[in-house]
């Protein structure tokens, strides 16, 4: 294998996996190196899918991202054949001064997006007959998006890198990264075996990141969260999504918690978004399922939706990697121009994944990008 390349991308998960489809179909010799391989299930990218929306009650900011991701994700279906994207609506639940109710709004006012508004007032005359097999709390406004539907999370990950692969990209699983340097014009990577060199580096390393990114002058120490993702029976086929099923989030008092239509009629996924156990090592997170875990899940099943059943079937954990703010790092090493990294996408990053790919290999190309990600610069923390 020939250890010279245009560009190395180090963790194909979501971000890396698009990082090195857009090099490679642009005509770079690149390396995708990760300890795992494609699609595996030991970071934060997994568990069947992923919700995407364009109202972002996050921020306004990353709407017109989100405009680009959409047609990324349907290019990247024409070009591999497969459903990737699934538009079946999205809900949103919670007090009308919260977070989710609030920001969805702000974001569909502040860039023409259609969403459609159910106060509580109407709810109260009879409108939570719009949402079957849910019980809405007292006080709850809903804002419904049509344009929201789900990702294929691992499908999505593993087209990436075949179509990258066919486009000439290599792709090295099972190399643990020792580290890397630069002298600004050639970067050297070194694995457990090997060690590679490029004019450019591309680093997504997601939960690895406190370890691969802490000497960057200016990084914040991000936190890696435990969370788990629960599958629970249906009794109805209020929740299917060929039955209109939709996804959902609701901002309860307790906890946020999200989830989606069932897709095979029988199990439904759901997950909180809020808390998470500090992890220190995320090759040893606790991959069980705990009593802390299930107890917040089951009390929101049981007010919230009589027709699931509150006892997990199967679960699964991932990681968020979070920073201080909540917001993606997305940006130019400071010290090094042919060095570049996305970090801490706090738990809601997958939907960006086509589009920041993107973004990164025009960095990695071109020195610069037209898609507006200055807002997700690492100065902001040194201000």
């Amino acid at each position: 294998m020939d250890k010279r390349f245009e560009c190395i991308v180090v963790g194909t998960g979501g971000f890396g996996s698009s990082c090195l489809y857009h090099l490679a179909t642009r005509g770079v010799k690149v390396l995708g190196l990760d300890r795992f391989p494609a699609g595996h299930d030991q970071g934060s990218s997994h568990g069947d899918t992923r919700i995407i929306r364009q109202a972002y009650f996050e921020h306004p900011d990353y709407v017109p991202l989100l405009r680009r991701a959409y047609h990324q994700w349907r290019e990247l279906e024409a070009w591999s054949g497969r459903e990737l994207m699934k538009i079946c609506g999205l809900f949103l639940a919670g007090p009308p001064e919260g977070e989710a109710v609030s920001g969805t709004r702000l974001a569909a006012k502040a860039h023409d997006l259609e969403v459609h508004d159910v106060s509580s007032a109407d709810l109260a005359r009879g409108g939570e007959r719009r949402f079957p097999g849910f019980r809405m709390p007292d006080g709850f406004d809903v804002v419904v998006e049509p344009a929201g539907g789900y990702l294929q999370v691992e499908d999505c990950v593993r087209t990436h890198i075949e179509l990258a692969c066919k486009a000439g990209a290599e792709h090295q699983s099972g190399a643990t990264i020792i580290g890397w340097e630069s002298d600004g014009r050639t970067v050297r990577v070194k694995t457990e075996s090997d060690e590679y060199e490029a004019a450019s580096l591309i680093l997504t390393p997601g939960a690895w990141a406190n370890h691969l990114l802490n000497d960057i002058p200016g990084m914040p120490t991000l936190r890696v969260l435990r969370k788990t993702m629960h599958w629970h029976q249906v009794r109805s086929s209020v929740y299917d999504v060929e039955n209109a099923g939709q996804g959902f989030l609701f901002e309860m008092p307790y906890g946020a918690f999200y989830g989606f239509p069932s897709l095979d009629a029988s199990t439904l996924k759901l997950a909180e978004h809020s808390g998470g156990e500090v992890v220190t090592d995320p090759l040893q997170v606790d991959r069980s399922l705990r009593t802390s875990d299930t107890k917040p899940i089951s009390r929101f099943l049981n007010e919230v939706m009589p027709d699931v059943d509150p006892q997990t079937d199967r679960h699964s954990v991932c990681m968020y990697t979070v920073t201080p703010d909540g917001h993606f790092i997305v940006d130019r090493h400071p010290e090094y121009d042919n060095v570049f990294f996305g970090a801490g996408f706090s738990g809601h990053g997958f939907k960006f994944t086509s589009v920041l790919g993107e973004a990164l290999a025009a960095l990695a190309i071109d020195g610069s990008t037209e898609l507006p990600i200055d807002f997700l610069g690492l100065s902001r923390f040194q201000s």
